[in-house]
């Protein structure tokens, strides 16, 4: 039992991740009907944004109480710019284009951006600074650690207030409009250019954090882990849904148990030859499934609640 509880909160911790992630794959499909692949780099020049800026931050003499906000700051900041950029340069002038010609050219500015960040940060790992000390915590026999506990807690609360952002404010009536018809939207005044830079640059400040939960949870980040980071979140948009919402947020979370579980227990059964090292194998056996079996997820695709 101490172990399946183990593997529950591993999975949880690790599926809100997903769950930040999809939700940007999530809101771009929503409203474009565009996969965009190279969010996962998005994630990893978050982390290293992150991890650039609070190391500088405390190399100066700042206080962690200040380097920590200020360095997701720019990171956020960071990653909001370069969603706006890739939105404005490689996918606004493709927007009537044939469908696999923004689905290359996302393929393109993934490995664009790969490039461009082991030029600027090397192929080598950049270590999460020591902030303070990570005291572990029991909890019915399994262990919890501050660092999961914090990612857990604020996953969850910015899910919540990308949900409070889409459903109660005139931003959010606007993306659900431009999601339902672009067409009848513009028509009663909205400026749908506007709006999808918008999204594109919310689901990049998403990713901005994730990408510090992750690298603060491993301690070190590096040009290639948005690579397989995002693969895994597309999987999960997918699983629950893709377009939906809600869905990005189950399916990431159920994604995180089904690795977990599957690499604890599958792992013992199969005497370690699908232990953890075969982790990502869970998450690309659920995609194939739920593309052959249910295309639609499992919560479907409510037009209503697409952003």
């Amino acid at each position: 039992m101490d172990i399946f509880l183990q593997q529950i909160i591993n999975g949880l911790v690790q599926g809100s991740v997903y769950a930040l992630v999809a939700l940007g794959y999530t809101m771009v499909y929503g409203i474009l009907g565009l996969i965009n692949f190279a969010h996962g780099e998005v994630v990893m020049v978050g982390a290293l944004a992150a991890i650039s800026a609070l190391t500088a931050l405390m190399g100066w003499g700042a206080p962690i109480w200040l380097a920590l906000p200020l360095s997701v700051l720019f990171s956020i900041a960071a990653c909001m710019a370069l969603g706006y950029t890739i939105e404005r340069v490689a996918y606004r002038p493709l927007r009537h284009a044939p469908r696999l010609a923004p689905l290359i050219t996302a393929i393109g500015v993934s490995i664009v951006l790969q490039n461009l960040a082991m030029m600027i940060w090397g192929r080598g790992y950049l270590p999460f600074p020591t902030l303070f000390t990570n005291q572990s915590h029991t909890l019915g026999g399994a262990i919890i650690n501050d660092i999961q506990l914090i990612i857990f807690s604020s996953a969850l609360l910015m899910m919540a207030g990308l949900m409070v952002i889409v459903h109660r404010t005139r931003l959010g009536r606007a993306m659900r409009a431009v999601a339902e018809n672009q067409h009848a939207a513009q028509l009663m005044g909205v400026d749908v250019n506007r709006v999808i830079s918008l999204t594109f640059m919310l689901g990049s400040a998403l990713a901005a954090v994730a990408g510090l939960m992750v690298s603060a949870n491993y301690g070190l980040a590096h040009y290639y882990m948005g690579f397989l980071l995002g693969l895994k979140a597309f999987t999960a948009a997918v699983l629950g849904g893709i377009g939906n919402l809600r869905g990005a947020m189950v399916g990431g979370l159920l994604l995180g148990l089904i690795e977990s579980l599957g690499a604890g227990y599958i792992g013992d059964l199969t005497h370690g030859f699908f232990g953890s090292n075969y982790q990502d194998v869970f998450a690309f056996i659920v995609l194939i499934g739920v593309l052959v079996f249910r295309p639609s997820g499992l919560l479907g695709e409510r037009l209503a609640e697409r952003a």
